[in-house]
């Protein structure tokens, strides 16, 4: 900040008295000799630039990457930093380019020779961050979505805010993407439901990777505008008729329309329960959409609304509507008609379920059927299949313990995956999981007949994987190593396992030795808290790409639901060997946030800090 232009001593401002604030730091004469002075002041380093007359007092650290502002050059009132040409209006410190960030000004007084700044005064961090935020979305700047998640999830200033944050990405990406939901606002909802399982020092390094991924996601899309409801549709009780023309819209694939209806039943007051219905119910009306993309981002849709709050309804479920219309069929999937139509045996057992679930309901709580139908899954006859689907509902089993049987079997595709399969096929498998999970979340949320459909797709999707475990991968025991030395020894030897796992990662395609070391410390009796900390700390140090991080999420959520057991172990495992095939990346969203948590830390960049 300067002070009033000053040519000579003696027509200096004189104080005779000096405000707290203000601290001495140099003398006028030593900075006309030098032009530019490096200083200390209740612990700000300042840079002191004499320039046409004037006195400004800035901090010295660039705050882009922290690079010594006293090395770059002045001209008509302008600071050019030299590392990255960030520009500051030296009276003020305010940047002229945005992937940097205005840079504190000091005001500066006179007192006699003395230079006086006013160190007391600042501006207020967590506004200046959530501002911030926004500038970091809308320009697609990691480096400053790094600060801004590191301020904001700082407990020493009291700014613990994972859901303001997760608010801001969720809004960002809802609205300023014209093609709606995508990888990015997904992967922001999967780091989310996966803070609570992350170390402490870890959250805020996935917010950041969740919001980079939104702003990388709609950098370049123009704003998406919603539709307007119907009129007075306040005064309408119907729920149900909009369903109905909801699902015939998205059957043309009309989006407008089937966006009409969505916006207009939340003007009625429609409830979650009800929309997840509405929803769910239009993307299983054909099989295995878009590879089961649109079920998964209908679940992270809705998933993101418990955490953010209704009132953000209208934008996140309309983004939804496009993947629907727009997505491929597979009737139209020449796998799923030939050599056997797989569409035909599953049009034929939907019209036997509404029997199914009648005449099983009565024996409901008394299902134990699990194991066996979980190896009929994975046979190789669709018939049979469906068959003991069918037989599993009538004997008491319910929606929900078959969707979630179904999803183990899906998740054991991956355990199983021979490596001796193209690199591209763990995306298949990847693929049959996800969706199989999002079926299994949506039906516990609103089950439905319709719903229901999408088990059935997705026990037929993990038949066609068939061929991906042929042969089938040895799914590890694990060898216990506890009580071999006493407790303290088990521990001990429960670390070491834990710490096997980084250098592991380092090295490329570590595939079974992953699975390996999983097993040995859930068989062990680690604290699986750790090991999924472990596994999402490792998730988090890449360059993870968006199937990378289906995986974990959904895999952490199956084991929650699974509970302590060998199948929730082996749910596990498969993560592990999709996350070391997939290891090792390139690390640059690591290195842009390292960059920022030193900046945040007022570590040094540079020697003569």
């Amino acid at each position: 900040m300067r002070t009033k232009a000053i040519n000579t001593p003696e027509e200096l401002p004189i104080r005779t008295t000096i405000t707290p604030d203000f601290v001495s730091v140099a003398s006028l004469s030593e900075l006309q000799e030098k032009q530019c002075l490096t200083v200390q002041a209740n612990g700000h380093v300042l840079a002191l630039f004499l320039h046409q007359g004037q006195v400004y007092a800035i901090d010295n650290r660039c705050p882009h990457m922290g690079f010594p502002l006293d090395k770059g050059t002045v001209q008509d009132g302008i600071l050019t930093c030299h590392w990255h040409h960030a520009r500051f209006d030296l009276a003020s410190g305010g940047a002229f380019d945005q992937f940097a960030d205005d840079v504190r000004a000091f005001a500066v007084e006179m007192h006699g020779d003395d230079i006086l700044v006013d160190v007391g005064s600042e501006t207020d961090a967590l506004a200046h961050q959530r501002n911030r935020l926004q500038v970091g979305l809308e320009r697609d700047i990691p480096l400053v979505l790094g600060k801004a998640a590191l301020v904001l999830m700082d407990a020493s200033l009291g700014s613990v805010d994972p859901v303001g944050l997760f608010r801001a990405g969720l809004k960002f990406g809802a609205t300023y993407r014209q093609n709606g939901w995508g990888q990015g606002l997904t992967m922001l909802v999967c780091f989310m439901n996966m803070l609570p399982r992350l170390e402490t020092e870890e959250r805020a390094r996935a917010l950041y990777h969740g919001l980079s991924a939104v702003a990388r996601d709609s950098f370049g899309h123009p704003p998406r505008f919603i539709v307007r409801p119907l009129p007075d549709s306040a005064g309408m009780q119907d729920i149900s008729t909009l369903k109905r023309w909801f699902r015939q819209f998205i059957e043309v694939r009309d989006s407008e329309g089937s966006e009409r209806c969505i916006v207009s039943a939340l003007r009625m007051g429609a409830t979650a329960e009800q929309m997840a219905d509405m929803l769910f119910a239009a993307v299983t009306d054909h099989r295995y959409i878009d590879i089961g993309h649109p079920a998964d981002f209908t679940n992270k849709a809705f998933e993101a609304l418990d955490i953010a709050g209704w009132d953000l309804a209208e934008p996140v479920l309309t983004s939804l509507v496009a993947g629907y219309a727009r997505a491929m069929r597979q009737e139209e999937a020449n796998s799923w008609r030939y050599p056997i139509d797989l569409v035909e045996i599953l049009e034929q057992s939907f019209a036997l379920l509404p029997d199914a679930l009648s005449e099983g309901h009565s024996a409901r709580g008394s299902w134990q059927g699990r194991q066996a139908l979980t190896d009929l899954l994975l046979s190789d006859n669709p018939h049979d299949i469906v068959e003991a689907m069918l037989v599993a509902l009538r004997t008491g089993c319910t929606e929900i313990e078959l969707a979630q049987t179904v999803a183990y079997a899906a998740a054991l595709r991956i355990a199983r995956f021979h490596t001796s399969n193209e690199f591209g096929d763990w995306d298949t498998a990847l693929h049959t999981f996800t969706f199989a999970n999002a079926i299994h979340q949506g039906l516990r949320r609103a089950s439905s007949v319709e719903l229901l459909r999408g088990v059935f797709d997705a026990a037929m999707s993990v038949y066609l994987d068939r061929f991906l475990n042929i042969p089938a991968a040895r799914i590890p025991t694990g060898s216990s190593v506890a009580g071999s030395n006493g407790a303290g020894s088990n521990s001990a030897e429960l670390e070491t396992i834990l710490s096997r796992f980084e250098p592991l990662l380092n090295q490329q395609q570590q595939v079974n030795q992953a699975a390996a070391l999983v097993a040995d410390y859930q068989v062990s009796g680690g604290d699986s808290g750790h090991l999924q900390a472990m596994l999402g700390k490792l998730l988090l140090r890449e360059d993870r790409d968006f199937h990378t991080v289906q995986s974990i999420e959904a895999a952490f959520r199956q084991f929650a639901l699974l509970g302590e057991s060998s199948e929730a172990t082996n749910v596990l495992i498969a993560a592990a060997r999709y996350l070391a095939a997939h290891s090792p990346t390139v690390r640059a969203q690591g290195q842009t946030y390292e960059i920022a948590r030193r900046l945040h830390r007022g570590e040094k960049l540079f020697e003569n800090d």
